[in-house]
Protein backbone atom coordinates (compact mmCIF):
# COMPACT_ATOMS: atom_id res chain seq x y z
CA UNK A 1 0.00 0.00 0.00
CA UNK A 2 1.25 3.46 -0.90
CA UNK A 3 1.88 5.42 2.29
CA UNK A 4 2.97 8.64 0.61
CA UNK A 5 1.49 11.68 2.34
CA UNK A 6 0.33 14.66 0.31
CA UNK A 7 -0.59 18.20 1.33
CA UNK A 8 -3.97 19.88 1.07
CA UNK A 9 -2.79 21.80 -2.00
CA UNK A 10 -1.95 18.54 -3.76
CA UNK A 11 -5.29 17.01 -2.72
CA UNK A 12 -7.14 20.01 -4.14
CA UNK A 13 -5.21 19.68 -7.41
CA UNK A 14 -5.91 15.92 -7.68
CA UNK A 15 -9.60 16.63 -7.17
CA UNK A 16 -9.79 18.98 -10.13
CA UNK A 17 -8.36 22.20 -8.74
CA UNK A 18 -11.03 22.69 -6.09
CA UNK A 19 -10.87 25.51 -3.54
CA UNK A 20 -9.94 25.08 0.11
CA UNK A 21 -13.57 25.81 1.01
CA UNK A 22 -14.75 22.97 -1.25
CA UNK A 23 -12.26 20.65 0.42
CA UNK A 24 -13.59 21.73 3.83
CA UNK A 25 -17.17 21.07 2.69
CA UNK A 26 -16.25 17.63 1.37
CA UNK A 27 -14.58 16.77 4.68
CA UNK A 28 -17.72 17.73 6.60
CA UNK A 29 -20.21 16.01 4.24
CA UNK A 30 -20.62 12.52 5.68
CA UNK A 31 -22.41 11.32 2.52
CA UNK A 32 -19.29 11.88 0.39
CA UNK A 33 -17.07 9.73 2.61
CA UNK A 34 -14.01 11.82 1.69
CA UNK A 35 -10.77 10.54 3.30
CA UNK A 36 -9.90 12.19 6.61
CA UNK A 37 -6.58 13.96 6.95
CA UNK A 38 -3.71 13.09 9.23
CA UNK A 39 -2.55 16.00 11.35
CA UNK A 40 1.18 16.56 11.85
CA UNK A 41 2.10 19.72 13.75
CA UNK A 42 -1.32 21.24 12.95
CA UNK A 43 -0.85 20.65 9.21
CA UNK A 44 -3.15 18.38 7.22
CA UNK A 45 -1.86 15.52 5.11
CA UNK A 46 -3.66 12.73 3.29
CA UNK A 47 -2.52 9.32 2.12
CA UNK A 48 -2.22 9.66 -1.63
CA UNK A 49 -3.62 6.16 -2.20
CA UNK A 50 -6.77 7.01 -0.19
CA UNK A 51 -7.44 10.18 -2.19
CA UNK A 52 -6.85 8.48 -5.54
CA UNK A 53 -9.13 5.60 -4.54
CA UNK A 54 -11.85 8.09 -3.53
CA UNK A 55 -11.53 9.94 -6.83
CA UNK A 56 -11.83 6.64 -8.70
CA UNK A 57 -15.06 5.78 -6.84
CA UNK A 58 -16.49 9.16 -7.82
CA UNK A 59 -15.62 8.57 -11.48
CA UNK A 60 -17.26 5.14 -11.39
CA UNK A 61 -20.39 6.54 -9.74
CA UNK A 62 -20.80 9.26 -12.38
Amino acid sequence: MDKKLISAATVRELCGGISDMSLWRWLHDTDLNFPKPIYISRRRYWRQADVLAWVETQVEAA
